[in-house]
């Protein structure tokens, strides 16, 4: 595939899975007092596809359109989104690793569990700075642990099932021919 092929390509996968965050996002449920999707397993997801920089991209971008467009609280909020989402793909996607033959399932596992966990202590860490300065830092993050424990949780179980379900066939495709 030619040069300019890959990168065309590359834009149109993180624009894929940026749409696919965005679209999950909007399937949640409250639980005590935060709300449970499986936007995180998505996010995961694009960082063992895409590779840690363009699986970033994707992850923050759908997540942050999705605060923008439905909760518009701000450029703030907005950009703590798109870094906590980055960070959570960059991190399985570095952990996960470049070359498909080190892809065992404890590594992905493994690469999953720390994006996720990843995710959570950056979320934990806006929602007691929100917290500190509402004048209660304990109360947000109590109620909203658990939520996010359990979304880690799934994401974790999820996003290795969708990678290996999706991989043969995005290779087989030529879509993902390259290592990510």
């Amino acid at each position: 595939m030619k040069k300019q092929d890959q990168k065309v390509l590359n834009t149109v996968m993180v624009g894929a899975l940026a749409a696919m965050v965005y679209v999950v996002t909007l399937f949640r449920f409250p639980l005590l007092g935060s709300k449970v999707h499986f936007a995180n397993a998505v996010c995961l997801l694009a960082g063992l596809l895409l590779g840690p920089v363009n699986g970033g991209i994707a992850a923050g971008l759908g997540s942050a359109l999705y605060d923008l467009t439905l909760y518009n609280e701000g450029i703030v909020n907005l950009l703590i989104t798109f870094v906590s989402k980055f960070a959570m793909a960059w991190v399985c996607g570095m952990l996960a690793g470049k070359k498909e033959e080190k892809r065992s399932l404890p590594r992905i596992l493994a690469a999953c569990v720390c994006g996720a966990l990843t995710y959570v202590a950056l979320y934990m860490l806006k929602t007691g700075i929100y917290g500190l300065i509402a004048g209660n830092i304990w109360a947000p993050i109590v109620s909203k642990f658990p939520a996010s424990i359990i979304n880690a949780g799934a994401a974790v179980v999820a996003a290795p099932v969708f990678y290996h379900a999706l991989r043969p066939a995005l290779k087989a495709a030529g879509i993902l021919s390259g290592e990510t």
